[in-house]
């Protein structure tokens, strides 16, 4: 976890592994990202308008209480990934230069902080919600069925498609201590929605209920979850390199106006370094 607020001075991702895949060409890759963009725009707009609509559910003012929650505030950051992401995908399938290339280093290194967000986090909440918060009970209307089922389980579909369907490389170490910090910082707008909205966004924050050392365990518990999550996806993404790269041979499908899609695979990230890409 060396130089943790080093934005590196490598060259940037020379064969553009965030913008392409081993399985699918450049423009099926925007594709599926693009639509995974629309349909969780729509996830969450719609529940906005849904709650808004239906004065027995809260009103406007439910609509107004989603954004302190970790869940919703992860499904947007899914849908403006899948957003930028589907950018610079077409960017790359039109010009065999993706649009990130051309960013400043900073906003590259927070593209790839981004990214190792979308592969952890979903997973967190997934996890804790089926565990701990759901009730045992099905959903009684179809728009609680519909809108649990998409925030708390194909948000982790669209998590493992950006593990095992690109070619992006193994996330940074650093990267940890930067995932813990931002679960800090949701934290602390937790107790902030406690102390300006009256409500607690999750019970066991909640000391009346357990008490304090119940929630300090549940605190470090999720971190701990955090780390270990980002180690299984880690994994998960270093196994895929190596059975798709070394033992199927693999090397990617590129843009044809990009020189590296004809290298091989040994060659591919050593092409991007010698074009200057």
């Amino acid at each position: 976890m060396a130089r943790p607020f080093s934005f590196g001075q490598d060259l940037w991702d020379p064969s553009h592994r965030f913008e392409t895949s081993w399985l699918l060409p450049p423009y099926a890759l925007f594709f599926f990202r693009a639509l995974f963009c629309l349909y969780t725009f729509v996830v969450e707009i719609f529940i906005l308008g849904w709650y808004c609509s239906h004065q027995a559910l809260g009103g406007c003012t439910t609509s107004r209480t989603q954004f302190s929650y970790f869940t919703v505030l992860t499904y947007w950051g899914i849908a403006f990934y899948f957003l930028v992401s589907a950018a610079h995908t077409l960017t790359y399938a039109a010009t065999g230069r993706p649009l990130l290339a051309r960013f400043p280093r900073p906003l590259q290194a927070l593209h790839s902080l981004f990214y190792t967000t979308v592969v952890v986090y979903p997973f967190i909440v997934t996890v804790v919600y089926w565990a701990r918060l759901y009730g045992g009970t099905w959903f009684p209307d179809v728009f609680g069925a519909w809108s649990n089922i998409s925030q708390h389980a194909m948000n982790s579909f669209f998590a493992l498609f950006e593990i095992v369907v690109p070619r992006t490389e193994v996330p940074p170490l650093a990267h940890m201590l930067w995932l813990i910090v931002v679960l800090a910082l949701y934290l602390a707008l937790a107790y902030l929605t406690r102390a300006t909205k009256g409500f607690y966004v999750y019970s066991f924050l909640d000391p009346g209920v357990d008490g304090k050392g119940v929630v300090v365990g549940y605190v470090f518990g999720i971190a701990v979850a955090c780390l270990v999550v980002f180690w299984v996806a880690w994994g998960l993404i270093r196994l895929r390199k190596w059975v798709t790269e070394e033992k199927l041979g693999k090397s990617g499908k590129f843009a044809r106006k990009d020189d590296a899609w004809r290298g091989p695979a040994g060659d591919l990230e050593m092409s991007g370094v010698r074009d200057g890409k």
